[in-house]
């Protein structure tokens, strides 16, 4: 890259075949010099980090033409790098402060630290007892000084920054891989350099004192090890984990799930190295794992300015407007974080292109609001199907609707499913026809002499082309995601083991005519059905009398409290009793309060019948106040990671 312009002057044509490597870089200057003065056949770009967070679209040198792409969980699949093996260890904490995003350099460098560093470092080795580390630190003055404390102790290292010259990193890098043990030092630490760009083969030890930044970064850091060598086993990686807001970035680089949907996130961490493809292993001690999860808690993955980002790449790669589907398709962001920043997909393309603006009339986009939200959020998927078949095909009859389920998911929709569907697509079960000011007595979708169609208000709207794109855009996103979850065998009769619901998903699945989540306080029997709503881990600052103390036995077995002032003779307790066989219980647990509104669904229980113990609790007063105690066994044992999840208390509770 380093072309003078007397040099570029009279071949512009005479290269049929150009490659460029570490083509993220195309934006700098020296590399467009290159990219508009020659025109080759053929021009190839290659990089590890497409993806770039300064606005500059690489893609479109390349006419967005991906010849390839491969990500580190498919290189370790087919087993063209090392395997590692991911050890997250919390970092120190001394005299109750913390490694956090701005630490204390006395902290970061402390002897208590060095000794940690150390001892973990030694502890989980690498492959063959003989240290070749990369080091990557928060702070230049930190390397060098953590570097100085090294070799007092006997341990050789050099630190390195941008201001070291070629010579010096070329000179470190030798040593590092010398076998002359007068020679070979064991460490090398340094802040941003060797990031790419850098072959280091025999590192078998990748170290992590700094904060996750990027996800990009970390993969870039964690490559510096997985070049494979002659008699090289696998590479170490210690990750230090502070105290960092950042923390929900380490799933994200460690298993490339880019959706930032927090339950991905939170299911990745639990299974840990069940997710990762080949040999190798990823480890988090409690603590550690306990503070990404605070991180995934407390993270707005939903604020436009990350969105904005993601979409722009998107749109830099694909080279168009990107749909929902295009998420799906590409692996990128969920975009239904998009419908929870801004009521709808549409909506949020307003917000940043002004091209689309005008484009729907309001009952158009209060309608796009109403099905993003109510209709098609994947979490019943038979409104979408329906909905697909009435777009495709203009109408079908109810049996062929049903056929149609049970021939893709294997059961029939029942009759009080298709009334809830009719229902809900209607808006009836949010009430919130009032919005779509021009539906007025109209509906949606109907059905005349056994035939199901839209109705000639809705096929007016559909009548315009953009809002039939965002619609549909909107009932492919719901099924596709949908199915990306279903299994056969962990449905239940509208839920799914292990998936997350709102109480008014809850309402919706179990075909209540109404959402009327606001009166479901832990419980409530109604339609023949009685869902339950656990907050496992209660917080400090509720009332006394509602900290009911709800907990596992077991995997099978789940302590449940009724409300408070209530005894074996109160009209609910009653009921639940006399109806043990006929009532459906379904359970819904969350960890606590700040993981959000929704619970995982844990599957259908059962009262077991000579288990009701009327017993109290402390009201706010210190007085008790009358509660019963009732064991649930459930009709499956709940999966050993989400089991862990739910009952492992916070480290700051």
């Amino acid at each position: 890259t380093n072309v003078t312009d007397d040099f570029l002057q009279d071949f512009p044509d005479d290269f049929d075949y150009i490659i460029i490597d570490e083509s993220h870089r195309a934006g700098a200057e020296s590399y467009q010099k290159i990219v508009n003065y020659f025109n080759p056949e053929f021009l190839l770009g290659m990089t590890a980090t497409p993806e770039r967070t300064d606005g500059f679209d690489i893609f479109s040198l390349y006419d967005h033409n991906i010849a390839y792409e491969i990500r580190l969980q498919q290189a370790l699949e087919i087993e063209i790098l090392s395997p590692f093996h991911y050890f997250g260890v919390s970092d120190l904490t001394i005299n109750g402060a913390e490694i956090e995003d701005k630490a204390d350099f006395n902290l970061l460098t402390s002897h208590e630290r060095v000794d940690r560093i150390l001892e973990f470092s030694n502890h989980y080795n690498c492959d063959d007892g003989n240290i070749r580390a990369l080091v990557f630190c928060s702070k230049v003055e930190e390397a060098f000084e953590l570097s100085r404390k090294f070799n007092d102790r006997g341990h050789r290292s050099i630190a390195l920054s941008g201001d070291s010259s070629e010579d010096e990193r070329n000179c470190a890098i030798d040593a590092l891989e010398s076998n002359d043990t007068n020679a070979k030092i064991e460490y090398i630490f340094t802040r941003d350099i060797f990031n790419e760009g850098i072959d280091i083969p025999r590192v078998n030890q990748v170290i992590m004192l700094r904060p996750t930044q990027s996800a990009i970064v970390f993969v870039q850091q964690l490559g510096r090890g997985l070049r494979k060598a002659e008699g090289k086993e696998y590479l170490t990686v210690i990750d230090f984990i502070g105290n960092y807001s950042n923390n929900f970035l380490i799933p994200i680089a460690l298993f490339g799930d880019k959706t930032f949907n927090k339950d991905n996130l939170r299911k990745l961490i639990s299974s840990g190295s069940n997710q990762i493809p080949g040999t190798s292993t990823i480890n988090f001690d409690y603590i550690s794992k306990q503070k990404i999860y605070s991180a995934i808690d407390q993270t707005n993955f939903a604020l436009l300015k990350e969105l904005k980002s993601d979409y722009k790449l998107l749109r830099y790669k694909i080279g168009y407007t990107p749909m929902m589907m295009d998420f799906l398709n590409h692996g990128n962001r969920d975009p239904f974080l998009y419908v929870i920043n801004a009521g709808s997909y549409f909506n949020f393309i307003l917000k940043i292109e002004p091209s689309f603006k005008n484009t729907l009339n309001e009952d158009q986009i209060e309608l796009l609001i109403h099905f993003s939200n109510e209709v098609n959020n994947a979490k019943r998927v038979e409104e979408s199907e329906l909905l697909n078949i009435l777009l495709n095909l203009g109408s079908t009859t109810i049996d062929n609707f049903r056929h149609l389920i049970l021939e893709k998911y294997e059961y029939l929709p029942s009759e009080d499913t298709i009334n809830s569907l009719f229902l809900n697509i209607n808006l009836y079960f949010t009430s919130k026809r009032k919005f779509v000011k021009g539906l007025g007595s109209n509906e949606i979708i109907e059905s005349k002499n056994g035939e199901i169609s839209f109705s000639k208000y809705f096929k007016q709207q559909l009548e315009n082309s953009n809002f039939k794109k965002f619609f549909q855009d909107n009932i492919y996103y719901s099924i596709a995601r949908y199915d990306q979850s279903y299994e056969f065998l962990k449905y239940k009769s509208g839920f799914l083991l292990n998936n997350k619901y709102s109480r008014k998903d809850v309402c919706r699945i179990l075909n209540w005519h109404n959402n009327e989540e606001s009166t479901v306080y832990g419980y409530r029997i109604k339609y023949n059905t009685c869902p339950i709503f656990v907050n496992y881990h209660k917080e400090d600052n509720i009332a006394s009398s509602t900290k009911f103390g709800d907990k596992f036995v077991n995997n099978m077995i789940f302590e449940w409290y009724s409300k408070s002032r209530r005894t074996l003779k109160s009209k609910d307790v009653k009921e639940i009793k006399s109806k043990i066989d006929t009532l459906r219980f379904s359970l819904f647990v969350k960890k606590y309060n700040g993981e959000g509104n929704d619970f995982y669904y844990l599957g259908e229980v059962k009262p077991i019948e000579n288990s009701f113990l009327e017993t109290s609790l402390k009201d706010d007063s210190g007085k008790d106040v009358s509660v019963v105690k009732i064991l649930l066994k459930l009709d499956a044992p709940v999966e050993n990671s989400l089991y862990n999840y739910l009952t492992n208390e916070d480290n700051n509770e």
